[in-house]
């Protein structure tokens, strides 16, 4: 017996994080009966469990995908507003393949996919601080003294980012390195610092950089990257050791 949103995302359905999401909602149901309390156990191998009406099962195999976002997409699998996702632009993939975090609607680059419920949480759990990299270009031209406050740290949404990598690559243009997932959050730091962005790209997600891959394309991430990607995943102590510096 697992936990039940650990049996969606090993099955490729979401993210352990979003498969809770799913339960709380009300959409998961095992052998028929509805479920959203986050500590149920199932039996993936003996049990009815079903996502919307659809019964699950385990992955066919894993699929690791890097795409470049253009602007203008969402990404999830779906969307309320009925805007397009980033599942549109994966033709030709049959597996439940979702994205490991997100990018905004208005803003593009680097994206991994996957139906590895496993990788896609370390990827994405504070604990282990995997870095993004962005190249923002924004109204006005930040100064030292404006780079600095995004490389210690600014307050949004009531809480201080973490400390990122600041450089700036021209006049309005930024390269900024986050350790945290945060909403929006390169867009907030440099609302903070009254330089919003007008223009943003990811360029790296922790070990993965792609340049030539075009946008609006994507492709399967080799077996060297996927490993990368594991060590990325696995350094428990990246936010420690940034957290002592800081005390330092």
């Amino acid at each position: 017996m697992e936990r039940l949103q650990k049996i969606l995302s090993q099955a490729g359905v979401a993210s352990r994080r979003a498969s809770e999401k799913l339960m709380l909602e009300g959409r998961v149901s095992v052998n028929g009966e509805t479920i959203t309390e986050l500590g149920t156990k199932a039996d993936a191998a003996r049990d009815d469990i079903r996502v919307d009406g659809r019964r699950i099962k385990p992955a066919e195999r894993h699929r690791y995908l890097l795409l470049n976002k253009p602007r203008g997409y969402v990404t999830t699998r779906s969307d309320p507003q009925k805007r397009a996702t980033v599942l549109d632009l994966l033709r030709g993939v049959r597996e439940y393949v979702y994205p490991v975090g997100r990018l905004d609607y208005d803003s593009e680059g680097l994206l991994i996919l996957t139906n590895d419920g496993d990788l896609a949480a370390r990827l994405t759990h504070p604990r282990h601080g995997v870095p993004r990299v962005y190249e923002a270009r924004v109204l006005g031209e930040p100064d030292t003294h404006d780079l600095s406050r995004l490389s210690k740290g600014v307050m949004i949404d009531g809480r201080r980012t973490e400390p990122a990598d600041v450089a700036a690559l021209g006049p309005s243009q930024l390269r900024i390195t986050v350790h945290e997932g945060r909403n929006r959050q390169v867009r907030k730091m440099c609302d903070a610092i009254g330089h919003p962005v007008t223009e943003l790209r990811r360029v790296a997600f922790g070990p993965i950089r792609d340049s030539k891959l075009k946008t609006g394309q994507w492709r399967e991430l080799t077996a060297n990257e996927v490993e990368r990607l594991r060590k990325a995943g696995s350094h428990d102590d990246q936010r420690r050791d940034r957290k002592d510096r800081r005390e330092i």
